[in-house]
């Protein structure tokens, strides 16, 4: 069973890859480092509430969203 920040990891790079969007134009719009963005979606970083946040506002969705 993978384990919630591998699962939080998946969520992220699936929305972004539906809305088109690059690592880099993700992480722009979240105002987050792209190599920050990068290592949360390989599940090499835990991600705190406030990126998952600001992750979340630049996807357009809410934060239960990332989480599901």
């Amino acid at each position: 069973m993978p384990s919630a920040t591998e699962r939080v990891a998946a969520r992220v790079a699936e929305l972004r890859a539906r809305r088109g969007m690059t690592q880099e134009s993700l992480a722009a719009k979240a105002r987050i480092n792209r190599v920050t963005l990068a290592r949360l979606e390989r599940a090499q970083h835990p991600p705190n509430l406030d990126t998952l946040a600001r992750i979340a506002r630049a996807l357009g969705v809410g934060l239960v969203d990332l989480v599901k």
